[in-house]
């Protein structure tokens, strides 16, 4: 039975695990995406030290530049660390915690990472044209990653129906019926 776009989550008729482990693979998927960018963002804020103009930074530079390699690194590390959570948890049963603990090291390594982007954008334009034009680009990027990545998200799930939440059933998980079978249930 294939699912159409937009079905609550309940309609999929899966499994907890099978749900765990799609969620999963869905976070890995986008933690791969924001990964590379990440990585890029590093390597280029790891080479700026050693060119040539990088002795005539002013302090706030200085204190750009390495506010933002510093941030640029903890979005590597938060962006990987669901990979060693589910390595060091693997075959334990903990897919779910695993899925929603990864979920939250995502979220805070998105907002790392709006604003290592904020600086690197801050130093660039500083360095470039001024540092006026600096600090007007670098908001103007901090408002973009606002928008699209919190509030855009917030906008469209007020105007999604409420979430279909699991049952419970005398301390025992209620499981999705099978097509043709009896509920089943997982202590």
């Amino acid at each position: 039975m294939a699912v159409m776009e937009g079905a609550p989550a309940h309609s999929r008729r899966e499994t907890p695990r099978e749900r765990d482990d799609r969620n999963f693979a869905e976070l890995l998927q986008e933690l791969r995406v924001t990964q590379t960018g990440v990585q890029i963002l590093f390597a280029f804020l790891l080479t700026l030290a050693f060119t040539a103009r990088f002795p005539v930074l002013d302090t706030f530079q200085r204190g750009t530049y390495l506010t933002t390699l510093l941030l640029a690194m903890a979005a590597s590390i938060l962006f990987t660390a669901p990979a060693a959570l589910h390595r060091a948890l693997f075959r334990r049963g903990a897919k779910r915690r695993i899925v929603e603990v990864s979920s939250r090291l995502a979220a805070l390594g998105l907002v790392t990472l709006a604003l290592a982007l904020t600086g690197a954008l801050l130093l660039v334009v500083d360095v470039v044209v001024s540092r006026t034009a600096g600090v007007i680009s670098a908001a103007g990027a901090l408002a973009a990653c606002a928008g699209l990545w919190l509030l855009l998200p917030a906008v469209l799930a007020r105007r999604l129906p409420p979430r279909v939440h699991r049952r419970r059933m005398r301390g025992t998980e209620f499981r999705a019926r099978r097509p043709g079978g009896p509920p089943r249930h997982h202590t």
